[in-house]
């Protein structure tokens, strides 16, 4: 088999996840897009490693066991993923990045934080003392 046969279909499996990280809003989505990059690269490797072992007698194989751990990296990057997802889940109750994103940063020019309004109940009170 060509080299050429798998470098194109990995060429368009990383096209497709780069397009999913860029247009997607959901971050389980993005996750995905995310593998499918990965799985792009493995299948880079895998086919390089192959084409390279015809002209050497005697290899390491370097690129099956660089898809080994990029297998394992990928693993332990969607199980960490997906937990941060579903905490974030579970405090906000959506996925979608766009509002996470409007959520974190709020309005400019307010001071959204827990002692906003405790400062300005504080000071209700003393300039109502001061008109009485």
């Amino acid at each position: 088999m060509h080299l050429a046969y798998p470098a194109v279909l990995s060429a368009l499996l990383f096209c497709t996840g780069l397009y999913g990280v860029l247009a997607r809003r959901n971050a389980i989505l993005v996750l995905m897009s995310v593998e499918l990059m990965l799985n792009a690269v493995n299948l880079n490797l895998v086919a390089f490693d192959v084409w390279l072992s015809k002209t050497a007698a005697e290899t390491l194989h370097s690129g099956q066991a660089l898809t080994l751990f990029t297998i394992a990296v990928a693993a332990a990057e969607i199980g960490i993923g997906l937990a941060i997802v579903l905490a974030v889940y579970r405090n906000r109750g959506t996925s979608d990045i766009d509002r996470l994103r409007d959520a974190a940063e709020g309005p400019e020019g307010t001071d959204d934080g827990p002692d906003s309004d405790a400062a300005a109940s504080a000071q209700a009170p003393e300039k109502t003392e001061a008109t009485a």
